[in-house]
């Protein structure tokens, strides 16, 4: 018992990041299933702008 409350303050901080993440990626679990990305559709300022499989139409890479 001595350790819990030893340890009280990393526990309840672990226990709040452990939350924070996980909302994070049920959100982004939810946008990609409801189709919104996270791109910001601009190729040219993308370091792997053309390798995106959905490239927008008025991305200006080279078609590979």
């Amino acid at each position: 018992m001595t350790w819990l409350t030893d340890n009280m303050g990393t526990i309840v901080v672990s226990l709040i990041l452990a939350a924070i993440i996980t909302g994070l990626i049920v959100s982004m679990v939810k946008n990609k299933k409801k189709g919104i990305s996270s791109c910001g559709c601009n190729c040219s300022t993308c370091p792997s702008g053309c390798n995106c499989s959905t490239r927008p139409s008025d991305c200006n890479c080279s078609k590979r």
